[in-house]
């Protein structure tokens, strides 16, 4: 196995490059599970733990390793394992705010060239939600693409796409059914040898059957989704990353159950640029838009160029990064 197909380049040669002539090697981290590493280079996997040094000096959940990064190791001689020194520098990240009132974040996968949002046309479908994950995907580094699953069981699939492309602003929006095999050859334009995607969404939405699609296999053991609220039941449980037959690398994810914003608010304004964009107009330059007069933003949300339902889920998610923002610099 070559490190190109793994998605090796200048990149992480560059940041490697002091590493070189220590006596270490390069691997990079394909399943995660409870702490436990395995990481895989040309000589193939090995079983990597972390040193103390490592772990005394990592005091946030986000500087640790996960999969999709880098890492600089020292071999065990004669055994399948390997001690993890250090992370190379990351491409890209996905991360989000770790459940709770707590301020520290947790990197979902690392080294990312796209990521795909899956959203199940069924009970799942959430625009708010959606709103949620762009939110955090504009700013991790990777282009995000939204793909609209289950179309074989959503009568109106036409007008969800559209209602999803209005708030997208400008994200690719591709409708497929991973059961019924359509729509898949799209992914051929994101997944291309060396390029990494990863798959996120909630549970039951279909990420596990998209990638076995994409291996020819039945990799992942599938359940069927609840009927109650087309809730899924956790069928992956840690996270893997798969080499796709004829190139190209794959992240599967757990389904998240929660999706915490953090960090600044530049996928914030990406996502909400038609109210950014009408914020200009108000009056005054921190206007809440809530009592000011001659605000644009209520001019809007009056004359129906603007749903409250939108307006509101931005304000949540403001008050979202302001709050953890404030929680950070307290900290």
């Amino acid at each position: 196995m070559q490190l190109l197909s793994l998605g090796w380049n200048s990149f992480f040669y560059n940041h490697y490059d002091q590493y070189r002539n220590k006596n270490y090697a390069v691997m990079r981290i394909i399943r995660e599970n409870k702490g436990k590493y395995i990481a895989v280079n040309e000589d193939g996997e090995f079983l990597c733990i972390l040193t103390g040094k490592f772990k005394f000096k990592t005091k946030s959940k986000s500087n640790f390793p996960t999969v999709g990064d880098w890492i600089v190791v020292s071999i065990l001689p004669n055994e399948k394992k390997a001690i993890i020194h250090v992370t190379l520098p990351r491409k890209s990240a996905f991360i989000r705010k770790v459940t709770g009132n707590i301020s520290d974040e947790q990197v979902i996968v690392a080294n990312i060239d796209t990521v795909f949002i899956v959203v199940g046309l069924d009970l799942n479908f959430n625009l708010r939600r959606i709103e949620r994950y762009l939110s955090m995907a504009l700013k991790s580094g990777a282009t995000p693409v939204i793909l609209l699953n289950k179309s074989d069981i959503c009568p109106e699939v036409e007008f969800r796409k559209k209602s999803v492309e209005r708030i997208a602003n400008g994200v690719a929006v591709h409708i497929i059914s991973a059961v019924k095999s359509t729509g898949l050859e799209i992914l051929k334009n994101y997944i291309k040898p060396g390029k990494t995607a990863s798959f996120l969404g909630s549970s039951g939405v279909g990420k596990s059957t998209i990638i076995n699609a994409l291996l020819h296999s039945e990799y992942f053991k599938v359940k069927e989704v609840s009927k109650m609220g087309s809730r899924g039941r956790h069928t992956t449980t840690f996270k893997e990353l798969l080499l796709i037959p004829g190139g190209g690398i794959v992240i599967d994810t757990p389904g998240i159950k929660e999706i915490q914003v953090c960090g600044d608010q530049k996928g914030l304004k990406l996502v909400f640029d038609d109210i950014e964009k009408l914020a200009l107009n108000c009056q005054f330059r921190n206007c809440s838009h809530i009592k000011e007069i001659n605000c644009a933003v209520k001019e809007a949300l009056n004359n129906g160029s603007l749903k409250l339902k939108r307006f509101e889920s931005y304000l949540k998610l403001k008050k979202e990064f302001s709050d953890n923002l404030k929680r950070k610099v307290s900290k």
